[in-house]
């Protein structure tokens, strides 16, 4: 999933915010989350190249077998150990369509890569088995637009309204073959179900509307916002296997994601700027057939970021953003450096 993959904001230009409160635009502001939070002037075109590293671990300790008391394991003890890498590369482009409008196009490229190691315990051997596997492409292809709602000024927010699409570009993870048989699921599953290549994208279309806030408290810019993502559900899904033979999974519905985000900005001059944020996201559990999937619960994602951006001309900046996870199920960090050039 796509952290995948909830978003807003950050920060202020310290002498160009109030300059242009005049014409009723928002104040401008360095990325800190996914999408900006001042629209493009009507007319103007930005391009956006990006990239992105994230990294997560996780551990796992299965039991497979009985116990006769609470201190004696009759069977396996298997203790795994994933650790992913996600590299994303991409161009944004933005277009103006008036004071208060614009609309955006976002096209990916992904790589990923994955290391499972694993002991199966009380079976005679000292030694970890790894799979390794990754998977590279096109991610999901994403169509944007963002409305601001009110002239806000010095004394009350400005509120800036935004509709997602997330396409299925991407290769998804029911197209990836796995290393099971016949069946990854069931009396007669034969193999683990992990996948001999990853996926690049998530597999479901996906349409997230959002609001966001931002209000000029000198010298800080106070800023957040809330957004709900739904995946629409898939019909007669099939998960590929070895020899080419499909496992047919029915309907499957993917929880909706609601996400909300909030930070502080400060100018350290006319040209840096600083942000510190905190963005939050909840999965609902994925159904299938229309009951949920064994083993699927709510997460909670919780990330805690900060950022740094840089004015290099009138038309060029650097932008520098580091997340570090808070909960278990979030990637241990991510770092993303984007870099706006205005046309």
């Amino acid at each position: 999933m796509p952290k995948l993959h909830l978003w807003v904001a950050a920060l202020t230009w310290a002498a160009g915010a109030l300059a242009h409160a005049e014409d009723s635009t928002a104040p401008a502001v360095a990325p800190l989350f996914e999408q900006p939070g001042v629209l493009t002037p009507r007319g103007q075109i930005i391009v956006e190249p990006s990239a992105q590293f994230g990294y997560s671990s996780s551990n796992r300790v299965v039991l497979v077998g009985y116990t006769i008391i609470p201190a004696l394991l009759i069977g396996l003890v298997d203790v795994r150990e994933v650790k992913r890498n996600t590299v994303t590369g991409a161009l944004t482009l933005r277009y103006g369509l008036g004071r208060r409008a614009e609309v955006e196009l976002k096209l990916p490229y992904v790589y990923r890569s994955d290391s499972t190691v694993s002991r199966e315990l009380f079976t005679g051997t000292g030694v970890d088995r790894v799979f390794e596997t990754s998977g590279k492409g096109v991610g999901d292809a994403e169509l944007a637009a963002r409305y601001q709602l009110n002239q806000g000024g010095n004394d009350s927010p400005y509120y800036v309204a935004g509709l997602r699409f997330k396409s299925r570009t991407g290769r998804d993870p029911f197209s990836v073959v796995t290393d099971c048989t016949r069946r990854c699921v069931g009396t007669d599953a034969t193999g683990t179900g992990l996948p001999l290549d990853l996926p690049t994208g998530s597999g479901f279309y996906a349409i997230q509307p959002s609001l966001t806030w931002l209000y000029a408290s000198d010298p800080a810019i106070l800023f957040g916002g809330v957004s709900y993502l739904y995946n629409f559900k898939r019909h007669n899904v099939n998960r590929r296997v070895l020899a080419g033979e499909m496992e047919p999974l029915g309907t499957v519905a993917p929880g909706g994601v609601f996400g909300f985000n909030f930070g502080l900005g400060l100018a350290l001059n006319d040209k840096a700027l600083i942000s510190f944020g905190y963005d939050h996201s909840s999965i609902a559990r994925t159904r299938q057939n229309g009951l949920p999937v064994p083993g699927s619960v709510r997460t909670q994602l919780g990330t805690l970021l900060m950022g740094l951006s840089y004015r290099l001309s009138a038309k060029r900046s650097i932008n520098v953003a580091i997340g570090a996870g808070l909960t278990r199920d979030t990637p241990d960090v991510q770092l993303s450096v984007r870099m706006p050039i205005s046309f």
